[in-house]
């Protein structure tokens, strides 16, 4: 970044196609005014994106009716469409959020960066960290992956970064492909196809579709990265693709693992390195990393770069509170990654029990019961499982009576102070279910708290 500066004004009014006037240079953007950054300009967005992008949700809000708060939080500058209280400088556009993307095309028009993006059913974050840390790449914290996340992301990128990683996620169809033309990556990445997300699609076939779909964004010479197993039909037949798993035929290939370290086979030579998190489904992530290191021509054994704490916030977390070890997997979850998780809790060793605190997967439709009752073989290797939301029900139903150790129709009814009376010194807890759940009432902390105030 040029001096601490992300954006001069003249550039800024080039990008969204004003003529070009004086005013102050930017040292960030955003679009929520609660967490700007003096110096930085903010984005007010309307509330409604209307009919342009699939599966977006109109929100009463307004970012005009928050430009006061901005300037007075020491805002650079705002991104505006229509008059709104407020004293500082402003760039008036014909709608910000066509401003937002326009930013987000200028900064990937100037930027050398060569870009990578990831997509999947999950592990985009996980993968996106991990990958940033292995190239010294720039990567936005968090999940800024929609058609807000995206063009955010692009316009945050220092003009003068070599590497760029970026996630793109779905929850309709036609969502995917837009946000990989706009982020013309150089490398995408497909970590898997679960049934995540999936209620808005025809089925599987049709979300495995959508997923490929990123492959429309690629730069002429780019490479699709994607899991060994996923039925690639319907690629272009010239499309240079590179192959990660555990399978035989894999490009980069996970040929052992022993709980921590990984050997991973590559064109470029095999490579051993620390496993993040541990977990079968980190070494795969590190797996795909591996691959896109080849994919970049740059050399697999940057994966020592990958730093032991790189598990991203409530994607498996190991928390020590109270005698008790949290495993916060809050963020998020579906069939596949609950799978995951309940396998590596079943492995845990120690003197207490195995405790799963399983909160709903959400936007499941119609096959919903089915894939939440499929869970009941793995929590019979588990010595309590709490459910938690109408979704779990089932699942809680189907569990042998002493396994079953509590369930509550809704996340709000689930007291954490309540919680911790029923855990014992030694105990080793999953909390895992869909980000409304957990995360998104911050319960992991909440859970933390009270487990260290009962130690006290």
């Amino acid at each position: 970044m040029r001096d601490g500066i992300l954006w001069t004004w003249p550039e800024l009014c080039k990008a969204v196609g004003a003529d070009a006037v004086n005013g102050p240079a930017v040292r960030g953007i955003d679009i929520d005014s609660r967490k700007l950054a003096p110096g930085e300009l903010f984005v007010a967005l309307n509330g409604d994106p209307g009919p342009r992008f699939p599966g977006a949700r109109p929100s009463p809000r307004d970012g005009h009716d928050f430009l006061e708060a901005a300037f007075a939080a020491g805002a650079a500058g705002a991104l505006v469409h229509r008059d709104a209280p407020g004293e500082g400088p402003r760039l008036v556009v014909g709608d910000t959020l066509d401003g937002l993307w326009d930013l987000g095309r200028a900064a990937r028009a100037r930027s050398m960066a060569r870009v990578a993006a990831i997509t999947g059913s999950s592990g985009k974050t996980t993968v996106k960290t991990f990958l940033a840390q292995a190239l010294g790449a720039f990567a936005t914290g968090g999940s800024l992956n929609n058609h807000l996340g995206v063009p955010l992301s692009l316009a945050r990128t220092p003009a003068d970064a070599r590497f760029a990683v970026y996630e793109i996620g779905t929850n309709h169809p036609g969502e995917i492909a837009p946000l990989s033309r706009l982020a013309r990556p150089d490398v995408a990445v497909v970590l898997n196809v679960h049934p995540a997300h999936i209620e808005f699609f025809e089925g599987i076939d049709a979300l495995r579709r959508e997923k490929l779909s990123i492959a429309e964004g690629l730069n002429p010479r780019g490479t699709l990265v994607c899991l060994d197993a996923l039925d690639r039909t319907g690629l272009d037949a010239g499309l240079r693709v590179m192959t990660f798993g555990e399978g035989a035929g894999a490009d980069a290939r996970l040929a052992a693992f022993d709980g921590r370290q990984a050997t991973i086979a590559t064109p470029s030579g095999t490579v051993r390195a620390k496993v993040p998190g541990g977990g079968t489904h980190r070494a795969l992530s590190l797996t795909a990393v591996a691959a896109v290191l080849v994919a970049f021509d740059e050399d697999p054994r940057r994966l020592a770069d990958v730093a032991d704490d790189a598990v991203p916030a409530g994607r498996g977390n190991r928390i020590e509170a109270g005698e008790v070890t949290l495993i916060d997997d809050s963020y998020n979850a579906n069939p596949a990654s609950m799978s995951a998780a309940l396998r590596d809790l079943a492995g845990q060793r120690g003197a207490g029990r195995r405790v799963a605190l399983l909160g709903e997967m959400l936007e499941l439709g119609e096959d919903s019961e089915r894939l939440h009752v499929a869970l009941a073989p793995l929590c019979a290797r588990i010595d309590r499982v709490f459910c938690v939301g109408d979704g779990m029900r089932a699942l809680h139903d189907r569990l042998e009576p002493e396994r079953r150790f509590g369930f509550v129709e809704s996340p709000d009814d689930l007291d954490p102070v309540a919680l911790t009376a029923l855990l014992e010194p030694g105990d080793v807890v999953l909390l895992k279910g869909s980000n409304r759940v957990f995360w998104a009432r911050d319960f992991a902390a909440r859970l933390r708290d009270a487990l260290n105030a009962r130690a006290v």
